[in-house]
């Protein structure tokens, strides 16, 4: 056997997808809050697009002479290489017939902007000694959260403490997670210190002086619970830090030592039967009432399991709807339309459209410009179309969906993607990219659009689909309502969803009840 190489030319055919093909699907996929990124981006990478103003903004007031022209009375922008062409045509036109006009077009006046200025005073923008409101409002925004580690080692830097212990603090913190735990065992961390170099500490520190530095480090950084090693010594340090608290043992009464007691106790001896609702073998134990318990579980809630967390509290970023569904009464039909008055209206810069054509300029420099226009047009395309399919998509749903809008979540109605796809002509996977993401603010309050996308199953009762969301809202409706004092098992829970006509299986009733963050009826049980 004789193993040679060689060269050979063959013909064939091969599909691949255009990188405008494939940039139109990505924004597609995207939410609001990534596509308004990606038209940042794009903005700041490409000088030939630009933000197209509203009319409103392009309707610019004439002072004493006639510099100012309405650009608002201009058609629409039309859309790639012809409607730039358009666009550069309608503006040589005017250039020429109004050549003062159009040599202040780019460059506002100095008494628009005085006036301009004047305006802003009147309105309260810009105060009597000329201070800005809106940018001391942003000099007074505050900056991003720190990470963790680098707040914790701030802190440690500012405690007055030995200088041995501050070298060692120095090193745990830097093992401290997000989440404010110490996972890395001491004997680990002390096994990882060098013993030569810059970073070595000599002499070389013993276990005491570890378990020393860390109680420290426990001690003096805030908030209370950082540096635990577990949920029980997180929870103890902070009932520790809070039970000589006045505000924190309700104003510094008996009872209110008394509790924090207890809580200690519950937390020292009897996590794991917390954990398992056993709250009256918990007080037959300890020799206390339910009552009494109960008082004491009240300040463990007021605890953190994640202290690390409070250092970077930051709001969620709040769900922007993709588009509106409300009701018509006079037509009685939902009606849908995008929510895209956050996007902003692109356009072709038409200078740089009008140096494209220029044969004087250096081909170099046309050959980039013609480049980069047709770049933005192909974004703006791909959002034009993006626009067009998440409305087609939408008014697909609330047409199949009626009854959820009238009736609520049970009423939700098995939709699979194939059948949108087939009724609007595209492929399954452009349904998917569609509603990937994407919120309705529907007279049910904000709702994601793939929530409508589900398999069901058929009610024995009234023979009619339903989705496996409008099960799981019946079953909430079943355990919200239920004696929280005995609660239903899953069997109970399967053989009340089947009085209603849904035949669903024990397992089945455990899954969505996990699905759901329901516990298991043992854990509901209120004592």
């Amino acid at each position: 056997m004789r193993f040679d190489a060689s060269q050979s030319m063959r013909m064939g055919q091969q599909m691949k997808l255009a990188p405008q093909m494939i940039q139109s699907m990505e924004i597609l996929q995207m939410s609001q809050a990534e596509l308004q990124e990606r038209i940042d981006s794009e903005l700041e990478s490409n000088a030939t697009l630009e933000i197209a103003e509203s009319a409103e903004a392009e309707l610019t007031r004439s002072r004493d002479d006639e510099r100012f022209v309405n650009l608002a009375e201009r058609g629409p922008m039309e859309v790639g290489e012809q409607g730039a062409a358009a666009d550069f045509e309608r503006l040589s036109t005017f250039e020429e017939s109004n050549p003062e006009a159009a040599a202040n077009s780019f460059d506002e006046p100095e008494r628009y902007r005085e006036s301009e200025w004047e305006d802003r005073r009147r309105e309260g923008s810009i105060s009597e000694d000329g201070r800005d409101a809106k940018m001391d409002a942003m000099a007074n925004t505050a900056d991003r959260s720190k990470p963790v580690s680098d707040q914790l080692m701030e802190q440690w830097h500012l405690v007055e403490i030995d200088p041995r212990l501050r070298e060692l603090g120095e090193v745990i913190v830097g093992y401290i997670e997000d989440d404010g735990y110490l996972r890395t065992s001491l004997e680990t961390i002390l096994d990882r210190i060098p013993v030569a170099g810059p970073a070595a500490i000599t002499p070389r520190p013993t276990k005491e002086e570890m378990e020393r530095a860390l109680g420290a480090v426990q001690l003096l950084l805030e908030p209370a619970g950082i540096g635990a090693r577990d949920s029980r010594e997180c929870l103890l340090l902070q009932i520790d830090a809070r039970g000589d608290d006045p505000q924190g043992s309700q104003s510094g009464t008996g009872a209110g030592d008394r509790a924090w007691g207890l809580a200690r106790r519950v937390v020292t001896d009897h996590l794991d039967d917390l954990a398992n609702n056993r709250l009256p073998k918990i007080a037959k134990t300890l020799g206390a009432d339910i009552d009494e318990l109960k008082s004491a579980l009240g300040l463990l809630r007021t605890l953190s399991l994640a202290p690390g967390r409070r250092l970077n509290e930051e709001l969620e970023p709040g769900i922007v709807p993709d588009a509106f569904v409300e009701y018509d009464a006079e037509r009685d039909r939902y009606i849908a339309y995008l929510n895209d008055q956050r996007l902003p209206n692109l356009r072709v810069n038409q200078e740089y459209a009008k140096l494209v054509k220029d044969r004087a300029a250096p081909k170099p420099t046309r050959d980039f410009l013609r480049t980069s226009i047709g770049n933005a047009n192909f974004l703006i395309d791909a959002i034009e179309q993006r626009k067009r399919t998440v409305l087609r998509v939408v008014e697909a749903v609330v047409d199949a969906q009626r009854d959820f809008f009238d009736y609520g979540p049970q009423a939700l109605k098995p939709l699979p993607m194939t059948k949108v796809a087939e009724q609007l002509g595209i492929h399954v996977a452009t349904v998917s990219r569609a509603v990937s993401e994407k919120y309705l603010q529907t007279p049910r309050g904000v709702v994601s659009l793939r929530k409508f996308f589900s398999g069901g199953t058929t009610s024995s009762e009234s023979g009619e689909e339903m989705a496996w969301d409008a099960v799981k809202a019946a079953l909430r409706e079943i355990i919200d309502g239920e004696d929280k004092t005995n609660p239903l098992s899953d069997d109970e829970l399967a053989d009340e969803l089947k009085k209603r006509g849904l035949d669903i299986a024990r397992r089945t009733v455990a899954k969505y009840r996990g699905q759901l963050n329901v516990p298991t009826g043992r854990l509901r049980k209120v004592h």
